[in-house]
């Protein structure tokens, strides 16, 4: 099931990302249903994609708080299928990913694939920016992995030193052993929050924040192939896509992005997918 939140309001350099999810499911049309990696077609399981959800403009807090009761509302008549939520601004993300936690009453971990730890108290004037998403969500628990960080501040940096984070850093990810190292921080039950910049922006130059080093496809297949076979993947958001006139392929990557998580859901995860 796919979930478009098209909900921008604290981007603080590039702009774009409330075009992000119309632009990925236009991209969708042109990926192929056939994927040899799993010899199947994830497709065949039934994709369903829900209206987009407008959210308040009355403020970022309010505008969360509005997507957290939503959210609730829609895992409660999902049953078993695999949300996708597709932003939009990275401040979405503590909405589903703190869903997960109460309803799961915190045996869950949050994987977060990102250039930044996003664990800022407070940033440009609200302490609900994209900057702050995650320290939001460790108010309420400390099971939250990072992987590719290249930017940071000296503050984020001690929050993730004091609360004992697992924190792969992009120059570390040309080591052996990191794959591991997440999958031996994670929980059995994982959420997977996926913000673009993950990538290096010669892949995906089409975000908002762009950091070099990044990881490149196959760091991402390798990394989501393993946690989606050895863990219970409950659900997934993928943000920061800022689509450019005339640059289609950062759109594709990321439409093709969320049919593989799909496709390793399909195999591993939850009963049903969903597109």
């Amino acid at each position: 099931m796919i979930l478009p939140i098209p909900y921008e309001a604290t981007t603080s350099w590039g702009t774009g990302t409330r075009y992000g999810p119309a632009a990925i499911i236009d991209a969708s049309r042109y990926v192929e249903w056939y994927d040899e990696e799993l010899d199947s077609e994830p497709c065949q399981l039934g994709i369903h994609t829900l209206p987009e959800i407008t959210l308040t403009m009355q403020g970022p807090r309010l505008a969360i708080a509005e997507l957290r009761t939503l959210y609730d509302d829609l895992l409660t008549v999902a049953g078993d299928r695999f949300i996708v939520g597709l932003g939009g601004e990275h401040s979405i993300s503590s909405a589903p990913a703190l869903a997960w936690v109460d309803r799961l009453e915190g045996d869950v971990s949050i994987l977060q694939f990102d250039a930044h730890t996003d664990v800022r108290q407070s940033y440009h004037g609200t302490e609900w920016n994209h900057g702050c998403v995650t320290r939001r969500i460790l108010e309420h628990t400390t099971e939250v992995v990072f992987v590719g960080i290249r930017a940071q501040t000296n503050e984020e940096r001690k929050v993730v030193v004091d609360r004992n984070l697992t924190c792969v850093y992009a120059h570390e990810m040309r080591k052996s052993d990191w794959i591991d190292r997440v999958l031996n921080a994670l929980k059995k039950n994982v959420y997977i929050t996926f913000d673009v910049d993950f990538f290096d922006p010669s892949l995906i130059p089409a975000t908002g924040a762009p950091e070099p080093g990044g990881g490149d496809w196959w760091d991402a297949m390798d990394l989501l192939a393993a946690v989606f076979n050895e863990c219970n993947v409950v659900g997934a958001d993928v943000v920061e896509l800022s689509p450019r006139n005339g640059e289609e392929a950062s759109a594709f990557t990321v439409a093709k992005l969320v049919y593989k998580m799909i496709g390793f859901s399909s195999q591993h995860g939850k009963a049903t997918a969903t597109k």
